[in-house]
């Protein structure tokens, strides 16, 4: 959210001196990300700790937290950001109408506003692929989705697509929306077209599943001092061909990422670049899919606010500049053609 929830500050510190036992915290909440259904703060203990809370609104399941806690704490993998257990040790609380979940607070930037450094990208590498490499306890793994290649966003889009030929109207927001949806109409049907049909083909083949965090893109990777780095909002985990994380690598995802140095310092720390080509186009074009879907329901979400709306036009304009993702995604797919 870009606009804070309904929630008070004092109602936000009384639940945390009740849920966590963080009693006197000064909240600031945090204007960060595109998901409406999400909100952050910065949280500052008496004693001078720091924490991140994040409030959920919606579906909420347990491997969120109880994944990261893993990979973490029994794995070892440092860069994973785990949830603080509350005063019942639970990873996670509901109140209010979310799901609250604690981290420590990591002082940095994330992948957008700081560039990582060499070492950075290859203890990303090794991080994502000890991540890979892990296998599950069946309590945690029972709990995920398995890849199957859903046509939910592509049918998503078509819906709009149909809508659109008929006229909506609106206010300007959605004037700017649809004038830059007709300039690009054509480009949006071949990303669709193309994902379907690498859907298709991969459907056939047998999957070879990993966990995958599946939302790797730099907003989600905070960058500190000293090289550190950490992982964090592992809101979509999904067992999933390895290609889920890796069309990051290189993708260009709000326009950062695609430069071929760091793909390389990348796979030193992985330590394979046995790639699908299939699946990564597949995945880059199904991403544009899924983010031009999650904006138009934003743009026409009575409950969201104008900030909100302005900053999915602004993310979809961006997807279409030369060099970002759709560019990157045509490249992709020209690999395997």
């Amino acid at each position: 959210m870009l606009t804070p929830p309904d929630l008070s500050r004092e109602t936000v510190a009384q639940y945390l001196a009740d849920a966590y036992g963080l009693h006197d915290a000064r909240i600031e909440f945090l204007p960060l990300g595109a998901d409406v259904n999400s909100a952050v703060f910065r949280i500052n203990a008496s004693d001078g700790a720091a924490y991140f809370l994040k409030l959920r609104r919606g579906d909420f399941d347990q491997p969120v937290v109880a994944v990261p806690a893993f990979l973490h704490h029994d794995k070892g993998i440092e860069a994973v950001m785990a949830p603080l257990p509350t005063t019942s040790q639970q990873l996670s609380t509901q109140g209010h109408g979310f799901d609250w979940a604690l981290y420590p607070f990591f002082d940095g930037k994330n992948g957008f506003e700081r560039t990582l450094t060499n070492r950075q990208w290859t203890t990303l590498g090794a991080a994502l692929g000890a991540i890979h490499r892990t296998e599950l306890p069946e309590a945690l793994s029972a709990g995920l989705p398995k890849e199957h290649y859903a046509h939910h966003w592509r049918e998503g889009v078509r819906r709009y697509q149909r809508r659109f030929i008929n006229g909506v109207k609106g206010d300007d927001i959605v004037k700017r929306f649809l004038a830059f949806w007709e300039e690009h109409a054509e480009e949006i049907d071949t990303v669709v077209y193309r994902s379907e049909q690498l859907a298709s083909i991969l459907l056939e083949r047998p999957p070879q599943l990993v966990l995958c965090h599946s939302d790797l893109h730099a907003g989600n990777v905070l960058v500190g001092d000293n090289d550190r780095i950490s992982i964090v909002d592992w809101d979509t985990l999904i067992l999933a061909p390895k290609e889920r994380d890796l069309m990051f690598i290189g993708g260009g995802v709000g326009h950062v990422w695609n430069q071929p140095q760091e793909e390389a310092l990348f796979y030193e720390g992985y330590g394979s670049k046995d790639i699908d080509l299939v699946a990564l186009a597949y995945y880059r074009y199904e991403r544009i899919a899924k983010d031009v879907l999650e904006f138009c329901d934003q743009m026409f979400d009575a409950t969201a606010s104008a900030e909100d709306r302005e900053e999915g036009l602004r993310q979809m304009q961006s997807q279409f500049l030369p060099g970002d993702v759709v560019a990157i995604a045509h490249r992709s797919y020209d690999d395997i053609t």
